[in-house]
């Protein structure tokens, strides 16, 4: 009764203070009668303090000035407060006195793009911690250093704020402060009418180009407070006085771009343990340094990115959670790709089970009059969106950077990803693509360097190796296209079929799995692809009860069945063995622990018994950082664990589909550029098999064990048998003479569009099919692979740590490749003409020999030497095929080996000089 005494007469004396003032006969009284109730719990500070004359008429000058900014203004309540003014459009941001120095999330969104170049709507932009601080008469807007961390009480924390800095983003000038509740007001267009994502520096790197934010044509759009976040839409208008090379805009001097803005409440005292991250597990981590414990070997703390799941009966194997993670599906998204999108969320469920949820995760769908925007952070969504040139799809998750925990996520799809499989088999994007027949353009390199945190190519094979979910994306579409080209001309199925549905349905649902295992905190499995033998790989019975592969989180290629194979599962069908042990990992509860007072490390030896079947085949685990083209098996595009056997069968399909290429296309009332383009991807599909053949070459399968879980060594390196066996295979299928032979009329129909305008970019190059140099790209790409610095650095120390005769040396290595890309010197006492192709190729097998012995390449000295001997050989053998010629030679066989003998003579009597 006491308490609720108290609290009617704090409030009666705090409105009368606010309504009237007080002068200091009052003040003095109130304090008098109030300062008893200050011993009970929560009033501990309420006393009105004393003040002069002038200093109440300061108050209440500034509660005017503070109910004159909030007149006729609509009020938000919410997390935060936001006061509208209706006449002139400013809207006004109370932060609460209590709600300064606190951590909240802000997360940014490209909400409306422009459709090229990679300004996409829907990508995330930001996302990180900040806390408003009040400096004098500003308030400071601040971004928390998460990086370096101690145990609250500990020595240790008091140093940490002088050694490391946080980052002061804004000081924004304080608007008004109510002089009674220390309520502060700031104008939100002092905070987010600025640059404030940092889009005219994005613009200049996409753009190549000066866009200026135009202030006075920017403004805000639906803002929305709500309990646990705030939701602001920001239109920004750019501008460039000569503007960028754009074919979406009507003119590129001016753009629009829609930024969405959460700021939302961290989850405290939840029941979430952070989980610790084990290097056998793909997760993405959060990781920051410890000062609290500088005696252990580690500095780091890693946490892996997951949900909060809890189930709902602790006591049960298999429980429902208190709170599923719920998917919706954009209503943006077409009718004919919701179910193919439902089935590829729900594939995770699986998963779930085996760590005890019951469905773990819900799929729902979008009234398309819902009064909800997809970026809201309280909602994870699914979206759709057109460009000109992306074709990509991506599943970032937004986290928790203090302990991991994953609080919403948004799943990105391109219409491209789907569309040019219905398009009557037309190459992806046709001619309007990045991606230019079979090379892969700048604009295409800058966009993955953007869209992931590095972008290797490996030049030696001129074939990008992508490392992020958009440069994932567009070869993704490229497989995609391939699989529907081979229903076409294999099967003579056409594009309104049902088979053509199915197969448009399995490779929608294996890519939304694919990303909604990133939403769940996986990381990719390059590994993942090699669990079956190719033998099993259309075997229905086996995929649709173990998996196709080891794991959805893999780049994975359209599984073709072999000429004469009955052709199983496109596309994965469930997830793998792989993808199921991973959520055990991740999200399995501790069996005899409560959530009261746990430090993540007590659960380190649950977690230890799980990690402890990483051993087994069906759960080997590479990511990014695994393939730098040593594993043969930790590959992209890539399938089956004898990867040797699989590119072979592909490089076969290949050669059916140029067989039936020249006799069913182009379709009667079509343009043979059609048909050029398909030739193009069927030529690419082709050497990117040869290419998954180099990493056999110096290659070492690589494992990451622990000591106490396994006695095999980390690295195990091919055997002789396989390399040999490769360097066979590419002899035949990509050096040989006979391994290219088309027709005339084929490659005489190799007509290119000729509609030039917006949005179908048409190439200044030859109008005839240039085949000389597309075949020589390639054959060039995998030589110079086999040859370049790295893997001849390898294969010296794989020698050096093997027995005498078990690895390939360089020697072999060069042998074998000089005698058979120069066969016609080599194989037989009896000169004959050499075709046009074999001579490019031979020429550029000269040009890296002798970029070796002149120092123009950065290879072992080992391979210098080498190359010194195998020019020696072949000059040798060039003079004696000359003194044996015959009149079978031709001009340009005699002209080709008299040029060569005279290089290498030359190149073998300069002067050799360091770079």
């Amino acid at each position: 009764m006491k308490d609720w005494i108290a609290k009617l007469t704090i409030y009666t004396v705090l409105l009368c203070n606010l309504l009237f003032g007080t002068n200091n006969a009052i003040a003095e009284v109130l304090s008098d009668y109030v300062r008893p109730f200050n011993d009970l719990p929560g009033f501990e500070n309420v006393v009105i303090a004393e003040h002069t004359d002038k200093e109440q008429e300061h108050r209440k000058e500034d509660f005017r000035r503070f109910r004159e900014i909030l007149k006729d203004t609509d009020k938000l309540e919410g997390l935060f407060t936001l006061y509208h003014n209706r006449d002139s459009g400013e809207i006004y941001w109370e932060i609460q006195p209590e709600q300064l120095n606190k951590n909240y999330l802000c997360t940014v969104t490209l909400e409306s793009g422009v459709g090229e170049s990679g300004i996409y709507s829907g990508l995330p932009l930001q996302d990180f911690l900040f806390y408003f601080q009040r400096v004098n008469y500003h308030l400071h807007f601040v971004v928390r250093n998460v990086k370096f961390r101690a145990q609250p009480g500990e020595p240790e924390g008091r140093s940490l704020a002088r050694s490391f800095s946080d980052s002061v983003l804004y000081a924004l000038e304080i608007a008004s402060i109510d002089p009674y509740t220390k309520s502060i007001l700031i104008k939100l267009d002092d905070l987010l009418m600025q640059d404030f994502p940092g889009l005219t520096s994005l613009l200049k790197y996409f753009l190549q180009a000066d866009y200026h934010l135009e202030a006075k044509k920017s403004y805000f759009g639906d803002v929305n407070s709500f309990p646990f976040n705030l939701e602001i839409d920001s239109i920004y208008n750019f501008s460039s006085p000569e503007g960028a090379y754009l074919v979406t805009l009507p003119d590129s001097r001016a753009l629009t771009l829609k930024v969405h803005y959460s700021f939302s409440q961290l989850p405290e005292n939840n029941g979430y343990i952070p989980r610790v991250a084990d290097d056998r597990v793909g997760y993405f981590i959060t990781a920051f340094q410890d000062f609290s414990h500088n005696h252990d070997r580690e500095p780091f703390v890693r946490y892996i990115h997951r949900w909060h799941l809890e189930p709902s009966d602790s006591s049960a194997p298999l429980s429902p959670p208190k709170k599923p993670i719920v998917f919706w599906i954009e209503n943006a998204v077409p009718f004919e790709y919701r179910d193919a999108i439902r089935e590829g969320v729900l594939m995770w469920n699986k998963a779930f089970e085996k760590a005890g949820f019951q469905n773990a995760i819900e799929v729902r769908q979008m009234p398309d009059d819902a009064d909800w925007q997809p970026a809201d952070v309280r909602y994870n969504t699914i979206r759709w969106f057109n460009s000109l040139d992306a074709g990509f799809a991506r599943g970032p998750a937004r986290v928790n950077p203090l302990t991991g925990e994953i609080l919403d996520a948004d799943i990105i799809v391109d219409a491209n990803m789907v569309r040019s499989i219905q398009q009557e088999y037309r190459a992806l994007m046709g001619t309007n693509s990045l991606f230019m027949d079979e090379s892969f353009s700048q604009e295409g390199k800058n966009l993955c360097q953007a869209f992931g945190e590095k972008y290797k190519v490996d030049r030696n094979v001129s074939i990008p190796v992508p490392d992020s979910e958009f440069c994932y994306g567009v070869e993704s579409s490229n497989q995609a296209a391939m699989g529907a080209l081979v229903l076409s001309l294999l099967q003579n199925t056409t594009p309104s079929s049902d088979e053509m549905k199915k197969y448009v349905h399995q490779y929608l649902r294996s890519l939304i799995a694919h990303e909604v295992g990133h939403t769940l905190g996986l990381r990719h499995n390059f590994h993942g692809s090699t669990m079956l033998a190719p033998q099993e790989l259309n075997n229905t019975e086996i995929t649709h009860t173990k998996g196709l592969v080891g794991s959805v989180m893999d780049y994975l290629p359209v599984n073709l069945a072999p000429v004469g194979v009955e052709q199983g599962d496109y596309f994965p069908a469930i997830i793998g063995p792989y993808d199921e042990w991973a959520i055990v990992y991740g999200y399995k509860p501790h069996p005899h622990l409560t959530t009261e007072a746990i430090a993540p490390e007590t659960e380190k030896p649950f977690l230890e018994e799980i990690a402890l079947a990483s051993p087994q085949p069906e759960l080997s685990y590479a990511t990014d950082e695994d393939i730098w083209n040593i594993n043969p098996l930790a590959n992209v595009w890539d399938m089956s664990n004898d990867v040797l056997l699989y590119s072979k069968w592909q490089m076969d399909n290949a050669r059916m589909m140029w067989q039936q290429l020249e006799k069913h296309y182009p379709l009667k009332g079509e343009s043979y550029s059609d048909l050029r383009v398909l030739f193009n991807r069927v030529l690419k599909y082709y050497f990117r098999n040869a290419s998954l053949l180099t990493q056999y070459i110096g290659g070492q399968y690589f494992w990451r064990h622990h000591a106490d879980s396994d006695t095999r060594p980390s690295f195990v390196p091919v055997s002789l048998e396989q390399q040999r066996q490769v360097l066979t295979t590419l002899q035949e299928n990509v050096f040989a003479e006979d391994a290219f032979s088309f027709s005339a009329q084929l490659l005489n129909q190799l007509a290119p569009s000729r509609w030039q305008h917006w949005g179908n970019y048409i190439p200044v190059s030859r109008l005839d099919y240039p085949i000389h140099e597309r075949i020589l790209h390639f054959q060039s790409g995998i030589l110079r692979s086999l040859l370049n610095s790295d893997r001849l650095h390898r294969l010296r120390d794989i020698e050096f740590k093997s027995l005498p005769g078990e690895a390939l040396s360089m020697p072999e290595l060069f042998d074998t490749l000089q005698k058979g890309i120069w066969t016609e010197v080599f194989g037989s006492s009896q000169s004959k003409p050499i075709s046009s192709i074999r001579r490019s190729l031979q020429r550029e097998h000269l040009n890296i020999l002798l970029e070796m012995v002149l120092r123009t390449s950065d290879v072992p000295e080992d391979s210098r030497t080498l190359a010194w001997y195998e020019l020696r050989q072949l000059r040798k053998a060039i003079d004696t095929s000359l003194k044996q010629q015959n009149d079978d030679l031709d001009i340009y066989t005699l002209a080709h080996l008299e040029e060569t003998s005279d290089r290498i003579t030359k190149a073998l009597n300069a002067e050799l000089h360091s770079k």
